[in-house]
């Protein structure tokens, strides 16, 4: 780690070369002493803007440019506008580059081989940023791992069918992005043969996803899936969802015809058709989300547990997680509408088999105590987060996997919803929008907890505690942390 004291009497900029030009990034400190520096280049394009003729086309890596390209501020987002429903505070910028990273590093051109995290942000594959003060590297900085934040393609533009266009443009836009940083990371002190992707959500799911592409194995080591959404749309579901589309803005559902659509106007039709309602949330329980990654044969060869269950991607050790009521916000206010409703019925309006009510309920007393509304939310949680992780786990059998449960109460809402771990693994709990989801007074010490080992997972490939094994071992992160096994007991009835 730099000294502070010695930098003041240096530029404030830092110039990197890259494969395609040199970049000027910004030094800043990484704590509150001051006595630490790290740099952080913003904005770094790694594909020419998906726009024009390239809208719809595979991601083209971004040309050479010529002099000293300034890296201080976000690049341009494909988010747009304010899409209501991150909880995390994630910027829209608007332009047409939007296929960037964020490079931060405690010694950039240096060759120093340091541990690389790749953070890809989730949002539902539709909405979310890397812009966020959130997934600024500088705690994994402090702690000597380099850090890159990336974007995509996001939507229909990313991941809708169209007849002539390649599919999985969103996929696509990781793959370039984890390729730009196996060439040019080195330049920024990072080890690209140490290299781990992570995410939360959406994010969490493209980790997945591309832990199980063959496509994929050569660009990272280590996977840490954060409240993993695996998608796996079917081919046929795609194509459906995308002439659909195409009909409701009266064009063909081609390049040609898409193209001639506004940008707004694929917004606008895309919300209309991804609205969440009771239906659309058993469907989604059921076959995941509309818009993500599509099993097309080609990019992605099959669903993904078949891929692992065959073995892509069992040499690369793997971190993954829920949080204990990532849906609960959702049905909080639902308290009186359900009051009446028997908690049986309740179960199989959520899907749950009738054979498994019963044993759900049992395993699951202290939630129902709670009230209807929160056993509503614990159910989805269920269905779409906590299942997946027993079964993906069992998929892998016997390859380097653990489990975790993120069980601390937010401050603010009394339990643990979606996306409250996010600033406890970054460490960054002294940011901006923390409050309204944790409350005034988050645990630091959890947060050094949840950081630390992340930290020891990307530098060494062990988090620090047991594999599931027989037992089913998981940590559990709460105000006293715990290895519990049968962590997910609760769960197993939906098995």
């Amino acid at each position: 780690m730099i000294d502070m004291a010695s930098t003041q009497t240096q530029m404030k900029h830092v110039e990197v070369q890259t494969s395609a030009g040199r970049v000027r990034g910004r030094w800043r400190p990484t704590g509150e002493s001051g006595r630490a520096a790290s740099a952080a280049f913003l904005g770094i394009p790694f594909a020419e803007p998906p726009v024009g003729e390239l809208r719809f086309a595979a991601p083209v890596p971004k040309a050479p440019w010529t002099g000293v390209r300034d890296a201080l501020e976000f690049g341009p987002t494909a988010q747009r506008g304010d899409p209501g429903v991150t909880l995390i505070p994630e910027p829209s910028i608007p332009g047409e580059s939007t296929l960037n990273v964020n490079v931060f590093t405690p010694h950039p051109g240096e060759d120093e081989r340091l541990p690389v995290l790749v953070w890809i942000h989730g949002g539902g594959f539709f909405a979310g940023s890397p812009a966020s003060p959130w997934y600024d590297g500088r705690a994994f900085n402090r702690d000597g791992v380099v850090t890159v934040s990336i974007s995509y393609r996001l939507g229909f533009d990313g991941f809708g069918w169209i007849e002539d266009a390649p599919s999985n443009r969103g996929v696509r836009d990781w793959l370039l992005a984890l390729e730009w940083v196996q060439e040019n990371i080195a330049a920024f002190g990072g080890d690209p043969d140490r290299v781990t992707i992570a995410g939360q959500s959406a994010g969490g799911g493209a980790v997945l996803t591309l832990l199980g592409m063959p496509a994929a194995q050569h660009l990272f080591h280590r996977a840490y899936a954060i409240s993993g959404a695996l998608t796996d749309v079917s081919a046929e579901r795609a194509e459906e969802f995308g002439r659909r589309l195409a009909a409701d803005a009266g064009v063909a559902p081609t390049r040609e015809g898409l193209s001639a659509v506004p940008e707004e106007r694929i917004l606008e039709l895309q919300k209309k058709a991804t609205t969440l309602d009771a239906k659309a949330l058993d469907a989604m329980a059921e076959t995941g989300l509309p818009l993500g990654p599509i099993v097309d044969g080609d990019l992605i060869p099959r669903p993904t547990r078949e891929s692992l269950r065959a073995g892509v991607g069992a040499g690369k050790p793997l971190v993954m997680g829920a949080t204990d009521d990532e849906f609960s916000m959702a049905t909080a206010d639902a308290g009186s509408a359900l009051r009446w409703v028997p908690a049986r019925m309740l179960l199989g309006k959520l899907g749950v088999p009738k054979d498994r009510r019963s044993a759900y309920l049992a395993a699951n007393a202290d939630v129902l105590a709670k009230g209807k509304a929160r056993l509503a939310g614990r159910v989805i949680t269920d269905r779409l987060f906590r299942t997946a992780l027993l079964r993906l786990a069992a998929d892998r059998g016997d390859a380097p996997t653990w489990l975790y449960r993120f069980s601390w109460p937010s401050g603010s809402f009394g339990f643990a919803e979606h996306c409250i771990d996010v600033p406890f693994f970054f460490d960054c709990l002294d940011g901006p929008a923390i409050e309204p989801l944790a409350g005034p007074h988050p645990p630091q010490a959890l947060a050094d907890e949840v950081h630390s080992a992340a930290v020891a997972f990307i530098t060494d490939g062990d988090p620090g505690w047991p594999q599931p094994g027989a037992s089913r071992t998981a940590r559990v992160y709460d105000a006293v942390t715990t290895n519990m096994p049968r962590a997910f007991a609760a769960v197993e009835a939906l098995l």
